[in-house]
This record gives C-alpha cells, sequence and structure tokens, in this order.
C-alpha cells in the first residue's frame, strides 16, 4: 500500500479506541492483514467504527480453527460456544446423526462434522438470511440446511429417533435484557437470534418438548445457556423425558446443559 494514502497502524489504533473498540491494537492487525488496497482498508476500518462486528466486516468468524462465513444479520459465533461443540465430539459416535437447530451460520454443525469420522448433518434456521448463509457452511462439509421453525421443516419420516447429536443453540437472552447487550449484538444481530422470551426459556421449553422424539436411543441434546439460568434449564430438560447435566468451562465463561434419552 502506498504510505501516502492508506492509513497508519497508529491512526488506526486511535479511530478504533475512540470508538470504544477494547482490543484495538489487535483489530488494527487484522484490518492491516485482511485490506486489498487503502480504499478496502478504509472502508472496513469506517464500518467497524459504525458499530458493525468485526466478523460481518471481514465477512468471516473463526471457530474452531475454521473460517465460517458470516452474512450481515447473521449471528455470529461465539468462542464460548466451542465449549459446547468439544462436548459433542466426546459424546458423538464416529458414523453420527447430526442436527444442528437454531443453527445460525451452521458454525456447530460444521465444526462438529469435520471433527468426526463420518456424520449425516441437518440444519435449520427460522431466519431467511441466516439459512442462506448457513448453506455455504454446512454444504461444505456435506450436509443440508431447511429453512423454517426448529423440528418443522426437517425430514421427520427419516430423521425422528435417529438424531444421535441434537445441537440446539437457542437464543437464551431474557427479552428485557435485550437493549443491556452490547451495540454489535442489539443492532446488527437478528434479534429472533437473541430473544429467549420473558426468562430467556422459551425456545429451549419447545425444543426440548419434542427432543426425545428425534433423538435415538442414548442421543444427546446440548445446548448453551447462562449460570443463572442453568437450575431452570436443567428442570425443563428433565420434564422432557431427558437425564440433564451440566458441565462448564470457566476459562470460556460458558454454560452447557446436555440432555441423555435413556437406551
Amino acid at each position: 500500500m502506498s504510505r501516502s494514502t492508506s492509513l497508519s497502524p497508529s491512526v488506526i489504533v486511535t479511530r478504533l479506541r475512540a470508538a470504544g473498540c477494547v482490543f484495538a491494537e489487535d483489530e488494527a492487525e487484522l484490518l492491516l492483514s485482511a485490506a486489498r488496497d487503502p480504499a478496502h482498508l478504509r472502508a472496513m476500518v469506517d464500518r467497524r467504527i459504525d458499530g458493525l462486528p468485526l466478523e460481518h466486516v471481514f465477512g468471516w468468524a473463526e471457530f474452531r480453527g475454521r473460517r465460517i462465513a458470516v452474512d450481515p444479520g447473521v449471528f455470529v459465533p461465539r468462542r464460548r460456544t466451542e465449549f459446547l461443540v468439544e462436548q459433542a465430539v466426546a459424546l458423538a459416535p464416529s458414523r453420527a446423526v447430526v442436527v444442528d437447530l437454531c443453527c445460525g451460520s451452521g458454525a456447530l454443525g460444521a465444526a462438529l462434522a469435520v471433527s468426526l469420522e463420518r456424520v449425516e448433518l441437518h440444519a435449520s434456521d427460522v431466519d431467511p438470511a441466516a439459512v442462506r448463509c448457513a448453506r455455504r457452511n454446512v454444504t461444505a462439509v456435506g450436509g443440508q440446511v431447511y429453512e423454517g421453525d426448529l423440528y418443522a421443516p426437517l425430514p421427520a419420516a427419516t430423521l425422528r429417533g435417529r438424531v444421535d447429536v441434537l445441537l440446539a443453540n437457542v437464543p437464551y437472552v431474557p427479552t428485557g435484557e435485550i437493549e443491556l447487550l452490547p451495540p454489535e449484538a442489539r443492532i446488527h444481530e437478528a434479534r429472533v437470534a437473541l430473544d429467549g422470551g420473558a426468562d430467556g426459556l422459551d425456545v429451549l421449553r419447545r425444543v426440548t418438548a419434542q427432543a426425545a422424539r428425534w433423538l435415538a436411543p442414548g442421543g444427546h441434546l446440548l445446548f448453551e445457556t447462562s449460570e443463572r439460568q442453568a437450575p431452570q434449564a436443567v428442570e425443563t430438560v428433565a420434564r422432557g423425558g431427558l437425564v440433564p447435566r451440566v458441565v462448564t468451562c470457566d476459562e470460556l465463561y460458558a454454560t452447557v446443559v446436555i440432555g441423555t434419552r435413556g437406551k
């Protein structure tokens, strides 16, 4: 890049910091490395300063060492959710039937698929933008993506009762707390991917009510929740006929509930 037309690293850091970016130095380095030319760099910096999530600026997010396509408006996979996938990898048989509900970009299903020997992967989301994005990530690993509400679009005749791993990264932010989220999420991610209803568990209740019918004997439902919501989430799983347990990761501040169907 020409020094006369490109932004210097120090200027980028200063602008990012003024916009409230906590990791301004790291972000500046990423923006500089991704820029094709000075005009592209300026455009990316301006979009980031306007509050667009860094992943939407780039068009991808890193998740378990892979680049996952993330389109504008689509929920950005969080690093803490890698812990959920790690639990699924440990539980899945080598030739697993996997369903990724509320799939968003499809990051969870795609990451699990590449970690196992052989996978039959199905994913669904109610948001058309998420479905379009997920198809880029999920079809790349041999999976299929369906548009619709939770289980409704899945091929019930061939899939019900066969699912070994049911990933459900459901929205779990209580409606009243949406406005407390960082602007990157509140403004730039679809509300349907965030809003879990009055107590944050509305969508989870709908998932657990049907999960046992879709799981194979010994199959597992896995979802992320908050530490505060975990006791209620466990009760919800038990009411759905599954045996619940909670696993946590202090480093990632992650809480995952696993519900297992009896054999």
